[in-house]
C-alpha cells in the first residue's frame, strides 16, 4: 500500500515549511489518500490557520479521518470540484490526486466558481490568452 508522494519524508518536510509560511492561512489539499501528507500539514499549521483535505475514495477518506482525528484537519469525501470552490479562496493548495489539475490553479483566487464549467478565463473574452 502506498500513500503517494506525500508519504516521502522529504516531501512532508517541504509541505510543513510551505504551510508554516502562511500564518493564519487557508490551506487545501486535493487527494488525501491515507492522510500521511495531511498529518504533516496539520502539524505545521500556525495559529488561526484552517486546513481542509478532500479524498474521492470512501475507504481512503475513512482511513484518513481516523488518522487525522484530534488535528485541525477537516477531511471531506468526494470530488474536489464540487467541495472546495465554495470554501475558497485558499492561500495554499496541494494537489496530489484526482483529476482536472489544469483547474487547480484557479482555486485559490476564485471563490465560488464552478470548475466543472471549465477555466474561468475561458468564459471571458480576452482573458487567459495573449492577443497577437
Amino acid at each position: 500500500m502506498t500513500a503517494g508522494a506525500y508519504s516521502i519524508p522529504e516531501v512532508q518536510r517541504l509541505l510543513a515549511t510551505l504551510v508554516a509560511s502562511k500564518p493564519g492561512g487557508r490551506i487545501a489539499e486535493i487527494g488525501t489518500s491515507y492522510g500521511d501528507g495531511a498529518q504533516a500539514i496539520a502539524a505545521a499549521l500556525q495559529e488561526g490557520a484552517s486546513f481542509v483535505t478532500v479524498e474521492l475514495d470512501p475507504e481512503r477518506a475513512a482511513h484518513a479521518r481516523a488518522a487525522l482525528a484530534g488535528t485541525a484537519a477537516e477531511v471531506l469525501e468526494g470530488d474536489w470540484r464540487e467541495l472546495l470552490p465554495q470554501r475558497g479562496p485558499f492561500d495554499v493548495v496541494f494537489a496530489d490526486g484526482g483529476v482536472a489539475y489544469d483547474l487547480v490553479a484557479d482555486l485559490p483566487s476564485r471563490p465560488g466558481w464552478d470548475p466543472r464549467q471549465g477555466r474561468p478565463d475561458a468564459r471571458r473574452p480576452g482573458r487567459g490568452r495573449r492577443d497577437p
